[in-house]
């Protein structure tokens, strides 16, 4: 490392240090490599030439920090996302949820929810969603602000509705959203039982006991210390046998608290707590 790629990591933890005490967003633990290109992403858009212009700038301006965490988090998702992982979900899990008179689902970085409402779709077909709570959580208020509002581009409703029939649906995806203009609102019905909140991984503790957590394409950006205490988190907010879900590049292998999980059959990246 030479000394301008030196003095910029020294500025880059200045800034995330700061930002940490002074608005509780704590992205320390995040990938380094990672981390740059999102930051040189933000100081870009803002038009600022320094680490240290940008540190300034969000300290002290709430508009600033705003964008920068925009900038910063990651919020790329999909009603059904990986049509092969929901179907799993059908046959494997949720007949084990049946067994529950009460289950509760977390999903840790929610992003813009669309995940969210499909779980809570799966569960009103399963018969399972009136005795469901859903914990949906992310770090950035403005990304929970728009779950919460569970209002997306008509474009998009028409590629989720061919998402949801490859994992399994069955029923007229019109069912669950009304069409207003160039946009899609989806059934109040549907939020009737979710819970949206701000949780930082990197910095908040567990707040209840979940049958299954969701965490999917969220840890791929973590470092190493920041994967291995999302994981005791996890861990410790499961019910024995309870189920965690990764995404399709995530494992459990580099964790200390990988063999007191077992994976599911195929490659659903669904794991079960066993200890």
């Amino acid at each position: 490392m030479d000394r301008d790629d030196h003095l910029e990591a020294l500025e880059i933890e200045l800034l995330l240090t700061g930002i940490a005490r002074q608005h509780g967003y704590d992205f320390r633990g995040y990938a380094p490599a990672s981390l740059r290109r999102r930051v040189h992403h933000a100081m870009t858009a803002m038009n600022l030439r320094s680490v240290s212009e940008l540190q300034a700038r969000v300290l002290h301006d709430a508009r600033a920090l705003d964008r920068f965490l925009r900038a910063l988090t990651i919020h790329v998702t999909s009603m059904f996302r990986d049509g092969d992982f929901y179907r799993a979900l059908r046959t494997a899990v949720i007949p084990q949820l049946r067994t529950y008179p009460f289950i509760r689902i977390w999903h840790a970085g929610c992003s813009t929810g669309e995940e969210v409402y499909s779980m809570a779709i799966l569960l009103h077909e399963e018969g399972l969603y009136d005795r469901a709570r859903l914990y949906a959580t992310d770090i950035s208020d403005g990304a929970i602000e728009r779950a919460r509002r569970g209002i997306y581009p008509i474009d998009l409703i028409r590629k989720y509705t061919e998402c949801y029939h490859r994992a399994g649906g069955t029923h007229d995806f019109s069912r669950y959203y009304v069409a207003d203009g160039e946009h899609a609102i989806l059934a109040s019905s549907l939020r009737r039982n979710i819970v949206f909140s701000q949780h930082g991984l990197g910095s908040d503790g567990s707040f209840n006991e979940f049958n299954v957590i969701l965490c999917r394409n969220v840890m791929i950006y973590f470092g190493a210390d920041l994967r291995d205490r999302a994981m005791r988190l996890f861990h410790d907010s499961l019910v024995r046998f309870g189920y965690l879900a990764l995404g399709k590049k995530e494992t459990l292998d580099p964790t200390p608290l990988a063999d007191r999980f077992e994976a599911l059959p195929g490659d659903s990246r669904i794991y079960r707590r066993i200890a």
